[in-house]
């Protein structure tokens, strides 16, 4: 049996976790697995989070819906890199059609309000801000004369001589993505005009086309640093990467504005912030020196 838990391990290590840090222990990367594990402790330190529920039953999502409005998240109760998350919902036939696809991922599901706003992942390391990113689901910006189709070979074309492939990935003309546009009244033959951003895919996400754009740390107020440090004391973490949504911005005070933490990974994507599509590539060798100091064991233990 052991055995074979070993070959799943580093089965499961080599399909999803290539580029992921490792430097929690197994009892910290077990606390916080789940959402609801996530959303218990974000409580108890009063972080701002959505309100939500975790669900097995579907019309636990139907009557939350129906208690607290659109728009809405659906996700599973653990998943990564937003696998089987499904958002903006603004209808009860798009709750449905997101619980399905939802639930091929995990039997549990989360069910949480949207907040429109910004979306970043911070990685906070040994009591330190390491690295910000702020999150885009894959776009292109109009010019006001060439098409989406045009747009998105220029853009890829761009990826390509900055030699973001493969950790980020190029942005696809295929159904998913016409299916989407199409939910807009556009195709691929579309001209978007001078400035506008046109969303590709809902997901915020690398693997459809998604960029990060690199934040510098010293933008950030000193009331923000200390709330991201403080998750990072709850969860008696060495590493974390929170993801977090604020309506303004994170130059801004948290308290100034909406402000939803969304959930934390104790092995977070570090490969990612050495292909930032917008600002500079961060040294971040120092604090890989001091991690590397750490004496972390059952590494490939899930």
């Amino acid at each position: 049996m052991n055995a074979l838990k070993k070959i799943i391990y580093q089965w499961i290590s080599r399909k999803f976790m290539n580029g992921c840090s490792s430097y929690n222990s197994l009892e910290v990367r077990k606390s916080c697995r789940s959402k609801q594990q996530a959303r218990a402790v974000f409580a108890t330190g009063n972080v701002p989070h959505a309100k939500g529920e975790i669900f097995l039953n579907p019309f636990a999502a139907i009557r939350f819906a129906r208690e607290h409005g659109f728009p809405l998240v659906i996700k599973p109760n653990v998943s990564g890199f937003s696998r089987g998350s499904h958002f903006p919902i603004n209808s009860f036939k798009e709750l449905w059609k997101a619980i399905f696809f939802a639930k091929l991922w995990w039997p549990t599901t989360v069910v949480e309000q949207y907040l429109e706003g910004r979306n970043y992942r911070v990685v906070v390391a040994q009591g330190k801000i390491m690295s910000v990113l702020q999150r885009y689901a894959p776009f292109v910006e109009g010019n006001g004369h060439d098409s989406i189709s045009t747009l998105i070979d220029a853009e890829n074309s761009v990826r390509e001589q900055m030699g973001l492939y493969p950790c980020i990935h190029p942005l696809q003309k295929g159904s998913v993505t016409q299916h989407f546009l199409k939910k807009k009244n556009y195709t691929l033959d579309t001209v978007p005009a001078k400035g506008e951003v046109v969303n590709l895919f809902y997901r915020i996400s690398l693997a459809p086309g998604g960029v990060v754009r690199t934040i510098e740390k010293q933008t950030i107020p000193t009331v923000n640093q200390t709330l991201f440090k403080d998750v990072l004391e709850l969860f008696d973490a060495n590493i974390l990467g929170i993801d977090v949504i604020f309506e303004k911005g994170i130059e801004f005070d948290y308290r100034d504005q909406k402000c939803i933490f969304l959930e934390v990974n104790s092995r977070p994507y570090l490969k990612m912030h050495d292909f930032p599509r917008y600002g500079k590539k961060e040294d971040l060798s120092g604090y890989f020196e001091e991690l590397d100091q750490l004496n972390i064991t059952q590494t490939e233990i899930f």
